[in-house]
């Protein structure tokens, strides 16, 4: 029955986590700051800044859950930054650390030529 097939790449899932923004205040961050750069704990070094306007977006998004289940490893464990307004290289997955800065540290994408801004 070949509508009964789901493909992952089109399925709607259920992402729990908590605001960035929310965080950020809760731990007496500087939101005056520019960036939020966040450090992952993938094979190939990935690191990616995000605007502070971005970061304290209503939707932006500390992702612990898909579904019911703790964040499976493919969907980024231990955190993904989720990001709607962003295209898909602007959500960090495998997040260890971030760091609010007002230094432009670069990150994977942004310095192989892609725009930081990416999105809306």
């Amino acid at each position: 029955m070949p509508n009964e097939i789901v493909s992952a790449a089109i399925a709607v899932g259920s992402w729990t986590g908590t605001p960035l923004r929310d965080f950020l205040k809760l731990i007496g961050a500087d939101t005056r700051a520019k960036y939020v750069w966040f450090q992952c704990a993938d094979k190939d070094g990935y690191n990616s800044p995000l605007d502070m306007p971005t970061a304290l977006h209503a939707q932006t998004q500390m992702t612990f859950k898909f579904g019911d289940e703790i964040l499976p490893r493919a969907c980024g464990f231990p955190m993904k930054i989720r990001v709607p307004t962003k295209l898909g290289f602007k959500n960090p997955k495998y997040v260890i650390s971030m760091e609010v800065t007002n230094d432009y540290k670069g990150g994977f994408w942004e310095d192989q030529g892609y725009n930081s801004f990416s999105g809306s």
